[in-house]
């Protein structure tokens, strides 16, 4: 599940056990990426506050494009937990074929020009940070996005970053149990 060691579900108390119960209760499940920040429920609760309000949030950003930036944010950096666990939510929008096929090319997917800005600035904003500009910024304006889907995006960008390096710094894996039947 995770290099480092892990509190079970069934040893969990406190507030790591209100925490997991919370969990269970609005994603209808428990995931490895959460079990894996287990030894400090103060962390884990923030983690959970920060998905919470980026991806289910008010936004100008749809579910399905949040997913869409989580799953090309995740491509970008080569995180195979949050590929899997991405890939399945996406799929609850897209059908398993053009998942797959953004998985194998985000660049072979029929987008609307609007999906692809928000793809292409996802990627660059994970892959060259340094580089983004306000020309940048206008071109998403140009898509119709409001400040608020640009700050919107731009958070998730940065809490996928941020998730990515947690799962591949800490070796969370999955199996095919753990990384599907969520609640979207």
């Amino acid at each position: 599940m995770s290099w480092i060691r892990t509190v079970g579900d069934a040893d969990a108390t406190g507030d790591l056990k209100e925490i997991y119960e919370e969990v269970q209760k609005r994603r209808g499940k428990l995931s490895n990426i959460m079990r894996a920040q287990s030894l400090n429920p103060e962390a884990l609760r923030a983690h959970l506050d920060l998905y919470m309000a980026t991806m289910f949030g008010s936004s100008g950003l749809s579910r399905m494009e949040r997913e869409m930036v989580a799953l090309a944010v995740s491509l970008a950096n080569g995180c195979p937990y949050c590929i899997r666990h991405h890939g399945e939510a996406l799929r609850h929008y897209w059908n398993n074929e053009q998942v797959e096929r953004f998985i194998d090319d985000p660049g072979t997917v029929e987008l609307s020009e609007r999906q692809r800005h928000l793809v292409n600035h996802a990627r660059m904003l994970t892959l060259h940070p340094d580089e983004v500009d306000s020309d940048d910024i206008e071109r998403l304006r140009m898509q119709e996005l409001t400040d608020e889907s640009i700050l919107a995006l731009t958070l998730i960008v940065g809490y996928f970053n941020f998730v990515n390096r947690i799962a591949l710094g800490l070796g969370v894996s999955f199996t095919e149990n753990e990384a599907s039947g969520y609640r979207y």
